[in-house]
């Protein structure tokens, strides 16, 4: 048996062979895809929007730029930027076709059809060329791509000399006793609705999993810096619920 073979990762809490990741989470996405958005809203009480707010904030969107979003589902990101730089382009970029086509359907994407475009793609092969973007965002997916480094070497790959990166993701809240209760309401509440509204409680067991096996926040700092990124730093959002990573390619 090669070497290949033989590397695991994580899916949730399984251990499972790497060339297994890709796919497993493809199904889990394609099966929430049309209640992706009303879960997002109903799993962190409508606070993902003020979490993507300040991560517009912090980015500047400006005219003139192109975006990059990897895993950018239904858009959410993506019409942001755009909103806030009218002059700026976008593309989104998810392996997961059926997330791309529900944020297709949104009103949003057919006003800002000439400014946007939608790929189907592999966060850790994109098929972009060198030096294509001035900005890479991803949010809530890096957890979810079976080598995290090996996307960070592609955001950089396909960012110009002087682009931004910024990753807006789940994290690790620093008062244990906190965090105690942020898991209890993750495991017991979460679950119970996904089968509730998207009837599908394994895939929201899933991404609640996810979350627990990612690194945290100065884990992850190490690891845009591994991957060549200058400047680097986060901002916990909500106590450390979420966080998010900036770094720029010099």
């Amino acid at each position: 048996m090669s070497d290949e073979t033989q590397k695991t990762t994580h899916f949730g809490n399984e251990t499972i062979p790497e060339g297994e990741k890709a796919g497993r989470v493809h199904g889990v996405f394609t099966s929430v895809a049309s209640k992706y958005d009303v879960m997002n809203d109903v799993m962190s009480a409508g606070i993902h929007r003020l979490w993507k707010d300040a991560m517009m904030d912090w980015l500047a969107p400006r005219d003139g730029q192109r975006l990059l979003d990897v895993a950018g589902g239904t858009g959410d990101i993506a019409f942001r930027f755009l909103r806030r730089a009218p002059g700026a382009s976008a593309v989104v970029c998810d392996m997961t076709e059926s997330m791309l086509i529900s944020g297709q359907q949104r009103a949003e994407a057919e006003k800002q059809a000439d400014r946007l475009e939608w790929i189907v793609g592999d966060a850790m092969a994109l098929p972009f060329e060198d030096n294509a973007f001035d900005v890479y965002t991803i949010s809530f997916g890096i957890r979810n791509v079976t080598r995290p480094a090996d996307a960070l070497a592609e955001a950089y790959r396909v960012l110009r000399p002087g682009g931004r990166l910024m990753v807006l993701e789940f994290s690790q809240l620093p008062n244990p006793g906190l965090q105690w209760a942020y898991d209890r309401y993750s495991y017991n509440v979460i679950p119970a609705m996904g089968q509730l509204i998207a009837n599908d409680r394994d895939s929201y067991q899933y991404l609640v999993e996810s979350i627990r096996q990612f690194p945290d926040q100065e884990t992850f700092l190490g690891m845009i810096r591994d991957a060549g990124f200058g400047q680097a730093k986060y901002r916990n959002l909500t106590m450390g619920v979420a966080a998010l990573h900036s770094g720029w390619k010099l």
